[in-house]
């Protein structure tokens, strides 16, 4: 898998054309939930996007970009620093993806926020970088809600335990909770697993618990962001759908 590469296929809609259509699609999801569209945090997820196609979502006003990889991020990072600086925007990266210790030196001075704090030896160094640079960081706690095997997070039943914990880190700000839903091609299955998460995000918020804000839910991908809305996302994390669907070969 390491050594495939992937190829977009060329769609007839342009970037800004999807972009503007799954924003019609967020503020449809969003008014079913008794919200509004400005409520809810687009990231584009950027992923074997090259800088170029990142620059026209940043023209269309997509400024939160997710990436997985830490090097993917810090190539991308010093890419575009420039062209946007050029254009006057001002871009937040959010590390979506898994996070190993040995790499939060690359990017603590660089992301917005870390959606995937799974680890107290994580949190632990996260701290200290940003410590040393005098700054705090912003961090969603990542939750395996589904128990999968294959994905990283803690364990639903963990979580306050866990959360607790992490009191003690001044350079570590709690923001809220992420998961990534099981993959599946019918949206509905997975809604059961945003409602649990929305059901975490609640018992967390009551509790009122020192350094720990309950603000974002970070959930739903290009598949099923619709259903994620519906159940309380206000971080949807998409990347398929606005730069086109990827096939690895």
């Amino acid at each position: 898998m390491s050594n495939q590469e992937e190829i977009f296929h060329n769609t007839h809609n342009s970037i800004k054309e999807n972009i503007n259509n799954i924003m019609e699609r967020v503020s449809k999801a969003a008014i079913r939930s008794g919200r509004n569209a400005e409520m809810v945090k687009v990231v584009a997820v950027t992923k074997n996007v090259e800088a170029d196609r990142i620059l026209e979502a940043i023209n269309t006003n997509v400024l939160d970009l997710g990436e997985n990889r830490v090097q993917e991020l810090v190539r991308k990072f010093e890419e575009l620093s420039n062209k946007t600086n050029l254009i006057g925007k001002s871009i937040n990266w959010h590390l979506i993806g898994h996070l190993q210790k040995n790499k939060v030196k690359y990017i603590a001075d660089k992301v917005k926020m870390i959606h995937s704090l799974d680890s107290l030896g994580l949190a632990r160094e996260i701290n200290n970088r940003m410590e040393k640079i005098q700054k705090v960081m912003n961090v969603l706690v990542q939750i395996n809600v589904a128990l999968e095997e294959s994905k990283f997070g803690i364990k639903p039943y963990e979580v306050e335990d866990f959360i607790n914990e992490l009191r003690q880190f001044n350079h570590i700000k709690v923001k809220g909770l992420m998961t990534v839903a099981p993959k599946t091609s019918q949206p509905e299955e997975v809604r059961p697993v945003f409602r649990e998460l929305k059901k975490i995000f609640i018992d967390i918020s009551r509790k009122n618990i020192d350094n720990i804000d309950m603000v974002y839910l970070s959930m739903g991908m290009s598949n099923d962001f619709e259903v994620a809305i519906e159940e309380g996302a206000n971080i949807i994390r998409v990347g398929t759908s606005i730069f086109g669907k990827r096939e690895y070969v």
